[in-house]
């Protein structure tokens, strides 16, 4: 028993917009049975956690959970992170300010930010290369005072049936459609924000899941992503749409199972 509580990992999941904690209830379980830790994380205005999108201006608000989770860890505790989709910018974050806390950033399906350009360059990217009607029916809107404002989001279900979920069981999707919240992807915030920095975020190990049935973030994007930063360590998910904690829940904790024998 000593043994394996050597052994144990900590992973802590990070969703992606307009989701939470929830959308991670496949695979916590599939971990913990693997004899790990897992802490799935509701984001500021995601899940249960009270707050709404338009009390938000920054991506360092909507992260404020799973910073103030990093900043609790005892010191000499490391983990591993996996952000999915927008969550690798939250995942950034977290690399830039905890950077002696993480064993390994995991990078699923996930925007993947650089050192070189501003934090919202890859949003940006993937603005410019995807035309405005690829987002069928999800709703943008704008919210503010003035002197703060954002825009907020909100997939629609046309978006999630034919760009995320589209090789998910059918009752995942549903309980997407019952459960997702308003959101943002703070680019506004993010185009004036300070650079991530090669001494913080850019020292910590990372690899990136490339899923290579996504059409929410095409297999063409991450790639193009993963050479923009020079990243050299990539894996791949096969038959996995954009939501493979769903539609290859087993494939998803294998993977993140191999990365801990690897990194941690």
């Amino acid at each position: 028993m000593a043994e394996a509580n050597k052994e144990q990992k900590h992973f802590v999941l990070v969703h992606g917009a307009c989701h939470g904690a929830w959308s991670w209830y496949k695979l916590k379980p599939l971990l913990e049975s693997a004899g790990h830790r897992v802490t799935a994380i509701d984001l500021a205005a995601s899940g249960i956690n009270m707050k709404s999108i338009t009390d938000l201006y920054t991506m360092a608000d909507y992260s404020q959970p799973l910073l103030e989770f990093m900043a609790s860890l005892s010191p000499k505790e490391k983990v591993i992170l996996v952000g999915h989709s927008l969550g690798g910018l939250n995942l950034a974050l977290a690399m830039e300010e905890c950077t002696e806390k993480i064993s390994v950033s995991v990078f699923l399906t996930a925007f993947m930010p650089d050192t070189i350009h501003q934090p919202s360059y890859v949003l940006e990217q993937y603005f410019e290369r995807n035309p405005a009607d690829g987002w069928l029916d999800t709703h943008f809107a704008s919210y503010g005072n003035g002197e703060k404002n954002s825009t907020s989001m909100l997939f629609g279900p046309k978006f999630l049936s034919f760009k995320l979920y589209q090789l998910t069981p059918i009752e995942d999707l549903e309980l997407a459609k019952t459960l997702l919240r308003t959101g943002s992807l703070f680019v506004e915030d993010l185009s004036k924000a300070n650079k991530f920095t090669n001494n913080g975020y850019g020292s910590v190990a990372r690899v990136y899941l490339v899923c290579e049935e996504d059409k929410g973030i095409t297999e063409g994007f991450q790639r193009w992503m993963i050479e923009n930063s020079g990243l050299k360590n990539v894996m791949e998910i096969r038959g996995a749409d954009h939501m493979p904690m769903f539609s290859k829940p087993k494939e998803l904790c294998d993977s993140l199972l191999e990365i801990a024998h690897h990194y941690a």
